[in-house]
């Protein structure tokens, strides 16, 4: 086995378990421990995990440790992607849209049709990037794009008071937001306090607020609050989240508004192939009668 797919498959088991041992994954990958040891510094050095004594532990263990936008993106892939399409089937034509930065809301704003009218303000550098015009074809990307501006996190958000004042100027349809944690009691949480303040300041702008976050963030707290599962209109998660814990689903069906789940390709009982998404048609697209802002 060469080492990048041993890497591969210790990075898998941290995620999933949390922590492993250096002797454990010896004995499973039939290697000597100092190769194991050599693996996690690589690995530790990415960013991907942390290396803690006799062994290594997810980056996430740790409430106030923020990992950066591209650890983050090599994490969850299938799922950030089968949730994105999932969002997009909320975006109607002529929104104004609120997107925070993370990886499955970088994913979402892929997605977003060019024909749809559309103004999107967000606090990511990346996720402004992707809304550009395309490059070398000098045609406008057909999205509005408004950059609120602040001080660059790990994550490449943009945070701070000039970011929040931006923000309260904005009235916006829906909020799309990713999430570093989600807990039943803790809420919707960030390991960067700048960032968790600008994202409860999108979360007052906006009329709805719909969560995209997968089943590895559920009972991860992270050190700030942003708000409680109760100001979380609709959350789209992966089929994961029921066995992230016993009861977790229905506990969460209770305490948010409205809760979607996507099936991943490689689930239990799940022939579907990896969702392919298409640009709406604006014109089949029948307005909904307006009830008023949503309090």
């Amino acid at each position: 086995m060469l080492a990048a797919q041993r890497q591969h498959l210790i990075l898998q088991e941290v995620h999933n378990e949390g922590t492993v041992r250096v002797a454990t994954l010896a004995a499973r990958f039939d290697v000597s421990e100092m190769t194991i040891r050599r693996d996690i510094d690589a690995l530790d050095a990415g960013g991907l995990v942390l290396r803690v004594h006799g062994g290594a532990a997810r980056t996430d263990s740790f409430s106030a440790l923020e990992p950066g936008f591209a650890n983050k993106s090599a994490l969850e892939q299938p799922a950030k992607a089968a949730i994105a399409a999932e969002a997009l089937k909320l975006v109607r034509p002529g929104m104004t849209l609120l997107i925070s930065g993370g990886t499955t809301t970088f994913e979402l704003a892929r997605l977003l049709p060019r024909n749809f009218d559309l103004t999107v303000a967000t606090n990511s550098a990346m996720v402004a990037g992707s809304l550009a015009a395309r490059e070398g074809t000098g045609e406008d990307s057909g999205i509005r794009t408004l950059v609120l501006g602040g001080e660059r996190t790990p994550s490449e958000a943009l945070v701070g008071p000039l970011t929040v004042q931006a923000v309260s100027t904005i009235a916006a349809d829906l909020c799309f937001m990713g999430a570093h944690g989600l807990d039943l009691q803790a809420g919707i949480t960030s390991p960067n306090l700048l960032e968790a303040e600008v994202n409860a300041a999108m979360v007052r702008a906006s009329s709805r607020l719909v969560v995209l976050a997968d089943s590895s963030k559920y009972g991860v707290i992270g050190l700030a609050g942003i708000c409680p599962l109760s100001a979380v209109h609709i959350l789209v998660t992966d089929s994961g989240i029921r066995a992230a814990s016993t009861g977790a689903l229905a506990a969460l069906q209770k305490a948010v508004s409205e809760v979607r789940t996507v099936r991943l390709p490689n689930s239990r009982n799940s022939h579907a192939e990896p969702a392919s998404v298409t640009s709406p048609d604006p014109r089949q697209y029948q307005p909904p009668v307006p009830k008023g802002k949503a309090p």
